[in-house]
């Protein structure tokens, strides 16, 4: 190569690494300023799939702050995914220990030649990918980032590996962060949202809704005849049917919903672009679920049932979010009355 080739190989080299400096920069303020988790794993998909040229990115992470195992969930795009296979990895995998090493990014051909291939791995190199990532802060792994197929035939260079693992190091804080607040927002017993937190989106959304004129509901639900579970068999068993009433809650709602414990045996959901009607038919749903459960606890086979009352944001009489959840809580009371396991609309 003449030296003037040289010189404007090394120019374009140097505004490459400029380029990308200002990508990472840019990368940075964009995953910093998403707090919430599931908004933030779909930036971080489409990011490395933009700047990686992939046809697809996954992302095995934690399903919440105390899970033991890294999965995939539908933390993924690009991929087509088994049905019954199961994507995740416990924490004690070899895999994870070999990304907890110094920042390093593995190959298919890598991990095989320094791990025997079990299920977990079986099932992840199934998926055909050209790059395993380690998500790691302060030598903490948060997850794992899989590349799928290269748009390129050409094989990542060292300069792009250095790149994505710069990429994954902030996207690795991003989550970090996001799961900071979910703890300090959740209750740890049913892993639902705190009252406070529930009452700070609630004014959000109402606020959204009321200027794009869009329909927004809250469901109040009361567990009937708690305190006897409690006194029967003791309050382990109450946490137990706590556990389970939210799990059934969560199952019935969707992922822009929002599911609180209000405290106590009371939970609180707020429906987004939900008429009264259909949160009716959810509340019931849920209430009918609810009173099919067989729970299973010390040999004894325990049933329960819950009232719910449900309320329509109206912004003419809904000047705050507790007038909202309040006339919600009227109509939880009217069922109570009513002879409980109902459910009731606010007037």
């Amino acid at each position: 190569m003449t030296r003037t080739k040289r010189a404007i190989s090394n120019e374009a080299s140097k505004e490459k690494q400029i380029y990308d400096l200002k990508q990472l920069l840019e990368i940075s303020k964009s995953l910093t300023s998403v707090i919430d988790f599931s908004t933030l794993i779909e930036a971080i998909l489409y990011t490395c799939m933009g700047q990686m040229k992939t046809l697809g990115v996954a992302i095995f992470t934690k399903k919440n702050f105390d899970a033991t195992y890294f999965q995939l969930n539908r933390n993924y795009c690009g991929f087509e995914l088994e049905e019954n296979c199961d994507y995740s990895f416990p924490e004690e995998h070899p895999l994870i220990a070999l990304l907890s090493r110094p920042s390093a990014c593995y190959t298919v051909e890598d991990i095989g030649a320094l791990i025997p291939a079990d299920a977990p791995l079986k099932a992840l190199f199934a998926l055909e990918p050209s790059l395993i990532v380690p998500l790691k802060t302060k030598n903490h792994i948060n997850g794992l980032l899989v590349l799928g197929e290269q748009i390129s035939s050409e094989p990542y260079s060292n300069y792009e590996k250095e790149h994505i693992l710069n990429i994954a190091s902030l996207a690795s804080i991003a989550i970090s962060n996001a799961a900071l607040l979910e703890m300090s927002t959740t209750d740890m017993m049913t892993h639902l949202k705190l009252k406070h937190y529930f009452y700070t989106v609630l004014i959000e959304r109402m606020e959204f809704s009321a200027e794009q004129d869009l329909r927004l509901s809250v469901v109040m639900i009361d567990i009937d005849f708690f305190k006897r579970f409690n006194d029967t068999y003791g309050h382990s068993c109450g946490d137990t049917v706590l556990q389970m009433v939210a799990s059934v809650i969560q199952q019935n709602t969707r992922s822009q919903d929002m599911a609180a414990r209000y405290g106590g045996e009371e939970f609180v959901v707020m429906l987004c672009e939900t008429q009264a009607s259909a949160a009716m038919k959810i509340a019931d749903r849920i209430r009918s679920s609810i009173e099919n459960l067989d729970i299973l606890y010390d040999g004894q086979h325990l049933s329960l049932t819950v009232s719910a009352g449900v309320a329509e944001y109206d912004p003419l009489r809904d000047k705050t979010a507790k007038a909202l959840v309040d006339r919600a809580d009227k109509a939880l009371y009217e069922a109570k009355e009513s002879g409980r396991n109902a459910v009731r609309q606010s007037k």
